[in-house]
């Protein structure tokens, strides 16, 4: 989280090329949206017992159980024209990209229609729990989820693709208390990269999918690089933030 964060603040300040990333967390971990109340709607004793850090995103949106998946970032200046001024366009676009890239493993995910809220007031808290509009499906269940965050300067977005999900496992950290009927919810509404195939796609080959799906749809060329060393100081200041209690639990200001 710290370095999404830290490589959008120097985008905007430099007026740099936008930024995709992909990445993976070990152990597994729970972020959390900007805005929830992580105290009423997630179960930090479970997480805490079971080895999961919990971190808040500065994006908004539900909590996520990051375990077997892939997490996608976008970090893009204001004036970049490659993506929309608004949040719903922006998503769609993104959306095509990633969608691109899975058709080159064989996978047809399609756009989400206007998300219908769960009438279920508990596992609202948890992303994959109802599909957000422009957010992608595969047969008719929510396999990516994701979040995004603006200002005048620019936007992040940062998301979640699921390779693998274990329902009950996130269930009982996402969850304050969990039941069978949210067992059986979510298990009819998510999706995986992984599930029903004889041999498990690896994370490198998807990587390398969507990074083409990204070039493809928005017509350029990605060049790989590393962290700049502006972006390496201000992540490593960043991250007294993202280990502090107050942050992730109670919710400071995000600059």
């Amino acid at each position: 989280m710290a370095i999404d964060e830290a490589i959008f603040r120097e985008t905007i300040k430099d007026k740099k090329k936008p930024t995709i990333r992909f990445y993976g967390w070990r152990p597994a971990a729970v972020s959390i949206g900007y805005f929830q109340d992580s105290q009423s709607e997630l179960n930090l004793e479970q997480c805490g017992n079971m080895g999961f850090d919990v971190v808040r995103r500065l994006t908004g949106g539900k909590a996520v159980f990051h375990n077997d998946e892939i997490t996608y970032s976008v970090v893009a200046d204001a004036q970049e024209k490659s993506f929309p001024a608004d949040i719903s366009g922006t998503y769609k676009v993104i959306s095509d990209c990633l969608i691109q890239g899975l058709a080159y493993l064989g996978i047809k995910a399609n756009l989400a229609p206007a998300g219908r809220a769960t009438k279920d007031l508990e596992l609202r808290a948890c992303c994959f729990s109802v599909p957000s509009r422009n957010e992608l499906l595969v047969d008719g269940r929510k396999i990516c989820g994701s979040a995004q965050m603006r200002t005048k300067g620019g936007f992040l977005q940062q998301g979640s693709l699921l390779l693998t999900f274990d329902p009950v496992k996130a269930l009982s950290v996402i969850l304050p208390v969990s039941t069978p009927e949210h067992l059986a919810k979510l298990s009819k509404t998510v999706a995986a990269v992984n599930e029903g195939v004889a041999k498990p796609i690896e994370a490198k080959e998807i990587c390398n999918s969507l990074k083409k799906g990204f070039s493809d749809v928005l017509g350029v060329q990605i060049a790989e690089e590393s962290l700049t060393p502006g972006e390496i100081i201000l992540k490593n200041d960043l991250m007294k933030k993202y280990e502090d209690l107050n942050w992730n639990v109670k919710k400071g200001k995000i600059f």
